[in-house]
């Protein structure tokens, strides 16, 4: 079956599940028709309603009328969802993917009780909207057509790799509340550029364009951020000394803890119901 006439049900229908629905829009393989998101509270999708996508509350009825299922919610709203909708699973039918923190594919097929059943795990970040997610994918025990069939929907939606299992909490870590990290230093810089002059709507221009441009660097260069630091370090110069007072108070250090915390965290957040 082509991409194209797959239907996709993306339950939960929150700030990811709507980013992805978009993001699978804009890259033009989907239509807004092919795609049902769910939630309890339909307000809270009626302007995709007007875009053209399905939108419903009803999980199992999703389900029942997709090939693809997109498992978007908190952890600890799994279970109850996986039970809601396990009568209509087909397993020779369906397909899983599942971007839900700290849920290994074992728990999703062992919840829904039908063994063979496929689930790919992924973990894109906010930045699906507009085409420049980092994804990760795992999916040791899919099949090869399934797992390019996942790769090919994240990939038109920005850069996919595909990882071992285990690694995907800290892929949850580094790439989804990674974008979180990355604009809070982007709000820093902001207020940084504020305090010696400028405007803040200039200076958050300024710094969130200086910021896209060094990860373009790097990704057009294949270089390491440390050989583009050099070409802006100079003797004596004013962006070492900027540099330095930053080591000095913390600012690696800071920030690999908090990438660390991030990935504890998320091994702790799915608590299997009974």
């Amino acid at each position: 079956m082509s991409l194209e006439v797959k239907k996709v049900a993306i339950l939960g229908g929150g700030n990811m599940g709507i980013a992805l629905a978009k993001g699978m829009v804009a890259s033009g393989k989907y239509k807004p028709t092919a795609i049902t998101l769910t939630r309890r509270n339909l307000r809270a999708l009626e302007s995709l309603e007007k875009e053209g996508y399905l939108i419903t509350s009803d999980n199992a009825r999703a389900v029942e009328e997709a090939d693809i299922i997109i498992l978007s919610m908190l952890p600890q709203q799994l279970d109850f969802v996986l039970d809601s909708v396990a009568e209509k699973v087909d397993v020779q039918r369906h397909l899983f993917i599942s971007i839900v923190t700290g849920v290994m594919v074992t728990d999703i097929v062992e919840r829904v009780g039908k063994m063979g059943l496929q689930v790919i795990r992924a973990m894109p970040n906010t930045a699906i909207a507009i085409r420049e997610s980092m994804t990760c994918i795992a999916g040791n025990k899919a099949s090869e057509e399934n797992l390019n069939l996942v790769r090919d929907i994240f990939d038109a939606v920005g850069d996919t790799v595909e990882i071992e299992e285990e690694l995907m909490t800290s892929a949850t870590a580094l790439c989804a509340c990674g974008i979180a990290f990355f604009l809070r230093s982007i709000r820093a810089a902001t207020q940084g550029g504020t305090e010696i002059g400028f405007h803040a709507a200039d200076a958050l221009r300024m710094a969130a364009q200086t910021a896209k441009g060094a990860a373009s660097l790097l990704l057009h260069f294949q270089s390491h951020p440390e050989n583009e630091i050099d070409k802006v370090t100079s003797p004596k110069g004013c962006t070492i000394a900027g540099l330095n007072e930053m080591e000095h108070n913390g600012f690696s250090s800071a920030l690999i803890k908090g990438i660390k915390t991030s990935s504890q965290k998320a091994e702790q957040l799915y608590h299997k119901e009974k």
